[in-house]
């Protein structure tokens, strides 16, 4: 058995970014262990310093995960160079990072958390998790509308997952996906002759936008982190019946 834990994974898990971005850091020569310039594939072993850009990184003990109602106009990023990133315009106290992305021209329910394996766990499109949007778009919606975006539509070179999709006004419906392509809605409904004019996210999973005013944020409450929990360790369960490499699953615990 491999000992230490991959490199991606150890900043991942410290709320520094996502395995992605870390492994785009390891490539630019930004982490190092020990000192010394650390390769791709380098796993951390106990003991060991980590560093980025020269700056020590230190795990966080306490779980953080927020839910925040995005405003237009603020991008999904932990990149300090984009001007209206998402962690500039909360400014929370500790190292966090945005679970999944919410379009800059959309609004409505994000994560943020400063725990990499959550964030890992809840993005991963295999296990069909739901997000719920209000959507408007520029002219009265039609069954046939309805029928074809709920049976899946091309965009991207794919076609999308059937969906639930309900109309809820003349010009207003809402959807639920179990996907996440890049502004998938917006694409939906341009291939079918429409153009969106507002799209609010109202859920991820079990935790729920309700009435969270726009630019705000609050703690994803016990209740709503249990049954996150609870969700996640079904899937866990289900996805070891028919694999040989058998993992413990952990409850992810806000800190006291």
């Amino acid at each position: 058995m491999e000992k230490g834990v991959r490199l991606n994974k150890y900043l991942s898990d410290a709320g520094i970014c996502s395995r992605r971005q870390a492994d785009d850091w390891i490539m630019q020569g930004k982490v190092a262990i020990d000192g010394k310039i650390a390769v791709p594939g380098t796993r951390v072993l106990q003991g060991q310093k980590v560093s980025v850009n020269g700056k020590e990184i230190q795990k966080e003990d306490t779980l953080v995960l927020l839910a925040f109602h995005k405003p237009r106009g603020i991008v999904c990023t932990a990149e300090k160079r984009e001007k209206h990133n998402i962690i500039d315009y909360i400014q929370y106290p500790t190292r966090i990072y945005p679970v999944g992305r919410l379009d800059k021209d959309s609004e409505g329910l994000i994560l943020l958390t400063n725990h990499g394996e959550l964030a890992n766990r809840i993005c991963k499109a295999r296990y069909y998790h739901e997000k719920e949007y209000i959507v408007t778009v520029h002219k009265p919606i039609t069954e046939e509308f309805i029928n074809h975006m709920s049976r899946g539509v091309p965009v991207l070179g794919t076609v999308t997952r059937p969906c639930i999709v309900k109309k809820e006004g003349n010009c207003k419906f809402r959807i639920i996906l179990t996907q996440g392509l890049n502004r998938q809605i917006r694409r939906m409904c341009e291939y079918l002759g429409y153009q969106v004019l507002t799209l609010k996210r109202v859920r991820i999973m079990n935790v729920e936008l309700g009435d969270l005013k726009v630019g705000t944020y609050r703690n994803v409450s016990e209740d709503e982190l249990m049954k996150l929990n609870q969700m996640l360790l079904k899937e866990r369960m289900d996805g070891t019946k028919n694999s040989k490499n058998q993992r413990t699953h952990k409850n992810f615990k806000r800190g006291k």
